[in-house]
């Protein structure tokens, strides 16, 4: 089982678009294992988007991402950072296909309602970053085997 972060954005959030959403990710059969609400601290933001640091964008993420709540959510399953990144659809809501959460739900760049890890390494760092190890419940569903094949 691969773990990955999604982090449902203020907009989300102020929306009223997290439990349609999440409902989503559940429906697909991953599997919860940590869940919180913050107001994220700028610091923590900001190394969470380092990366993006000398990119025009960026005052602008930090100032969104620390403007209102956030919740911070372990999904678990199958290749679930390709699941998530694949439910998602585009950044831009205006161009994310019909079907996906971005595509349903978002019509702006900036505001594209969720942020996911891009791979297993960036989703161990991610939640680290965001989580302490007792945080992080493992756990089996009784539904669990009949969703993936062993």
């Amino acid at each position: 089982m691969e773990r990955t972060l999604i982090i449902f954005k203020p907009d989300a959030v102020n929306r009223l678009l997290v439990g349609r959403i999440l409902t989503r990710f559940e429906d697909k059969g991953l599997r919860i294992s940590a869940m919180k609400l913050q107001q994220s601290p700028v610091e923590q933001v900001k190394k969470h988007y380092e990366v993006h640091q000398r990119k025009p964008f960026y005052n602008a993420l930090v100032e969104f991402m620390t403007g209102g709540p956030v919740i911070l959510v372990v999904l678990e399953g199958p290749h679930a950072t390709t699941v998530v990144r694949n439910m998602l659809g585009a950044t831009d809501g205006r161009e994310a296909t019909a079907g996906t959460i971005r595509g349903d739900f978002g019509l702006d760049q900036r505001y594209n309602l969720i942020h996911a890890s891009d791979g297993p390494e960036t989703a161990r760092t991610e939640i680290e970053l965001f989580f302490k190890p007792e945080e992080i419940v493992d756990y089996t569903r009784a539904p669990d085997r009949w969703i993936v094949s062993k």
